[in-house]
């Protein structure tokens, strides 16, 4: 199953369309909410977030909603969302992506700006958010080629803010006391 807010075909639930014929049956699509899932208590074993939770609106409604659909011992995994190891960078990325100088979002630009989403994420800002929900993170620390593992150097020595990373982060949730 698939929840997304957009319906377009580039990252919205269009998209699937691009599996039609490999995936039989197409999996379900639901335009929803993060922080409101149509969804049943305690129904999955795991929620992903691919490239998708920096849209969320409210990062702890999204992680308890997440939570609340979750088998007792079931996890959550975030992937492809931009982690910034200090909130000072990501709040200098959002005002850049704002300004319209740091990337051409093109005809998207109007939909992906309507609402203020969190736009990144820090460890703080996971924890925080995730407080109270009995789930550990754990960083899954991804390896790309050289040249982008020396982006952080690059944007030191030219005075930029540093660039997001997008690792794996896996929480997962305690298992209930028995007895």
């Amino acid at each position: 199953m698939a929840i997304e807010w957009r319906h377009d075909d580039v990252d919205g639930l269009g998209a699937a369309r691009g599996y039609a014929g490999h995936v039989v049956p197409l999996f379900r699509r639901v335009a929803a909410s993060f922080e409101a899932l149509p969804l049943p208590d305690a129904r999955f074993d795991l929620a992903v977030f691919n490239a998708s939770i920096h849209y969320a609106t409210d990062l702890a409604a999204t992680l308890s909603e997440a939570v609340r659909v979750l088998v007792p011992a079931g996890g959550v995994a975030i992937l492809d969302s931009p982690f910034y190891r200090n909130a000072r960078d990501g709040d200098a990325m959002v005002a850049e992506k704002r300004s319209g100088g740091a990337l051409d979002l093109g005809e998207a630009r109007a939909d992906l700006l309507a609402l203020r989403s969190i736009e990144y994420l820090t460890r703080d800002r996971l924890l925080e958010a995730s407080s109270g929900l009995g789930l550990s993170w754990r960083r899954h620390r991804v390896r790309y080629p050289l040249a982008y593992e020396l982006r952080p150097l690059w944007a030191a020595l030219r005075g930029r803010r540093a660039p997001s990373r997008f690792d794996v982060w896996e929480g997962r949730r305690s298992e209930p006391a028995v007895g």
